[in-house]
């Protein structure tokens, strides 16, 4: 069984996720800010989930169905999110991205920067030819970061999730292999 790589840009460390995580992951994806605007991240956020997500990561990536990262924090020295490629299908070449980052280091540029090195990773290893990511309409600062990333808005679904009894837009963004290239080659 091949492992799972740890990817590294200029200020963080993308790498796998271990059961020592589990505190921090609680505690950073616990406030209610970070459950708000993601459509799968429960308020409360207890330790058992942490944990439960974290064991399945690595059957997830050996299937070629997803990879998971601890986004960590080169100066800090400290987990401070996380972002993944999941969904992966085989057949069509695509993938969906997944991030949040801790409310205490939002607006620092993190989300971008973790983002572009797992596309990179999606397109160059995994070798994708499209990659898709959503986010909740209200939610801006992460459509801002997609744009950032060249990701493209291909459509606003209506009423897509709900959330806490609330049923939420979710706009669509994407961007392609060869789109990638044009803008990062």
């Amino acid at each position: 069984m091949r492992e799972q790589p740890i990817l590294n840009s200029d200020r963080l460390l993308l790498r796998p996720f271990t059961f020592t995580d589990a505190p921090r992951i609680q505690n950073l994806a616990g406030k209610r800010e970070i459950a708000d605007t993601t459509v799968s991240i429960p308020h409360p956020y207890s330790l058992s989930r942490a944990e439960e997500w974290i064991a399945g990561h690595p059957r997830e990536f050996s299937e070629g169905k997803a990879t998971h990262f601890a986004i960590e924090c080169k100066e800090i020295q400290q987990l401070i999110g996380a972002i993944a490629l999941r969904d992966i299908e085989r057949e069509h070449l695509q993938g969906e991205l997944g991030y949040w980052v801790g409310v205490e280091f939002w607006g620092r540029g993190y989300a971008s920067e973790a983002a572009r090195t797992a596309i990179a990773y999606g397109f160059e290893v995994l070798h994708l030819h499209r990659i898709y990511a959503y986010h909740m309409a209200r939610n801006s600062a992460s459509g801002r970061v997609l744009q950032k990333l060249g990701m493209r808005q291909e459509g606003l679904l209506r009423d897509r999730v709900r959330k806490w009894d609330i049923f939420e837009d979710v706009c669509l963004y994407a961007i392609l292999e060869e789109e990638w290239r044009d803008t990062n080659c």
